[in-house]
Order: structure tokens, then sequence, then C-alpha cells
């Protein structure tokens, strides 16, 4: 078997345009895929079944499962599959853990069982599970607008980044389905690399809700301009090097916690041959 890298990713700023008549957000955001993230490994089994490898605290239907069914019922695949998933990725964390998962997984399965679907396909049945999703299939870091489909690469500077969070699992939908939540950013051309007046329309909402990730954002301030990624519960700061970040890892008080990542701006698994066990 071999291993898949499953890449957190920050929002280096997420602005709300609207809401549309199916419910759904109108975004702007501009994605960096980290170097750190969740493992998967697959098995390819003869037997048809989906299933994942114990692995307490997630779902019995988590994504990973719910990809691997999608693209087999889409597919029409006879083959099976047996997921294993190392959870680094803290979960409702904004981090997109889950929504990497399935993207990867719709990529690896797609190669595994010889299916030979293109991307766009499969970002279209990811899609149909997580606005996110298309995204992770991409495997590069990218510029998004629509719900987060719509999505144009982005080469991001080679960047160091402090990722810290509190001990709560912030729920995304709760966040934009708030009636507090500001709809109307006005739309704005992509961005510079380097823009300085980034921000996130949903950390007002988040704070109020969850006075925990104002804390963390406060605490993580003192070394910078923190700002927090998707619906929270993580933020963020940009750090000099990995020393630099591992100096107020250092000094994290007990109800944080964090790690320092490099930015990335393609996932390797997809571009390259997934390293052995």
């Amino acid at each position: 078997m071999k291993n898949w890298l499953a890449p957190a990713k920050l929002n280096l700023f997420l602005h709300v345009l609207g809401q549309r008549a199916d419910g759904f957000h109108e975004l702007q955001t501009l994605f960096q895929l980290l170097d750190f993230g969740d493992n998967l490994s697959f098995e390819v089994t003869l037997d048809g079944r989906v299933e994942r490898s114990d692995n307490p605290g997630l779902p019995e239907d988590d994504l990973t499962i719910l990809a691997a069914r999608a693209l087999k019922n889409y597919s029409h695949c006879e083959l099976g599959v047996k997921i294993s998933l190392d959870k680094r990725i803290p979960l409702g964390a904004g981090l997109g853990g889950g929504s990497s998962d399935a993207g990867t997984t719709l990529v690896a399965l797609n190669k595994l069982w010889n299916l030979g679907l293109s991307r766009q396909c499969l970002s279209e049945i990811g899609l149909g599970l997580g606005a996110d999703i298309p995204f992770f299939v991409g495997g590069h870091s990218a510029w998004a607008e629509g719900v987060g489909e719509l999505l144009t690469p982005a080469q991001l500077p080679d960047r160091h980044y402090c990722v810290v969070w509190p001990q709560v699992k912030v729920p995304t939908a709760a966040i934009f389905s708030d009636p507090e939540l500001t709809r109307n950013t006005p739309p704005i051309r992509i961005p510079s690399p380097t823009h300085a007046d980034w921000r996130n329309d949903l950390e007002p909402v988040t704070r109020k809700r969850f006075p925990e990730v104002g804390q963390c954002l406060e605490w993580l301030s003192q070394f910078g301009v923190a700002q927090m990624s998707g619906s929270g519960s993580a933020v963020f700061l940009i750090t000099e090097s990995d020393q630099s970040g591992e100096e107020i890892i250092k000094q994290l008080p007990a109800f944080l916690s964090g790690l320092v990542a490099r930015g990335i701006n393609h996932n390797p698994a997809f571009f390259e041959e997934p390293s052995g066990v």
C-alpha cells in the first residue's frame, strides 16, 4: 500500500458576496495548501465493498467513504477498497480536513481502479459532497469563486505559517446560516499574493458564537497579524521561518494547540508517485 497526503489548507482571505436562492453563498477566497495533513492508504479489493479501517472518533460514513461510494456509483466499478486514514488535521478547525480526505480519495481511487476519469469529472462528483472538495481534487493552491468550485490555480510565495487552534469544533453550516453574517462584500479581482488587506468575513460571527476563537486570535496577534481560516476554529500568521514559528509554538498556553507548516503550491501525492509505507 502507498501513502497519499490529504493536505490541510488555509483561507488567506474569505469574502462572502451574497447568498443564492438555493441557500449556498457566493464566495471569493484564496486557498493555500500546506505540507501538513492527513495520510490515507488504499487497499483495492475484489469483493466490491467500500470499507474504512476502524478509526475511533470519526463517523462510520465519513467523507472518505462517501467519496469512494459516489465514485463507485458513477463509474459502476466492480472493485472495492479498504481505506486507512491517519487523521492529523483537527476536526472543525477550518483547515479542510474532511474535504481534503474526500478529494484525495477520489483522485487515488480513479488511479487505483483504473477509471481514467478527468479531474473535471472528479470535481463534479466531489461537489455533490462538499463545496471545498473540487479544490482538493485539483491539488493546487488556488483563487476560488462561486461556492468555492470556480478555481484558478495560484502560484503563491514560499511561506511558513504558524497555525493555532482552541479545543473547540466550529460547525461550518452554523456560521453560514447565522443571521448576523455579513453577505454583501463587493467582488474583487484576483488579488496579489502579497495583498495586505486580507480579511475573513466569517470571523465576527465565529468569534461571537465561539469566544475561544477570539481568545486564540488575541493570543496569536501578539506575534503578528493573525487571521482565521475558513469558519474557524484555527487561526494563523505568516512567520519568517520554521524556527521563528516553533518559538511561538513553545509558548502556547494549555488551552491551545498548534504547529508550523510550509505553504505548498500543489499536492505532491498527485504529481509524483505517492511515498511507500
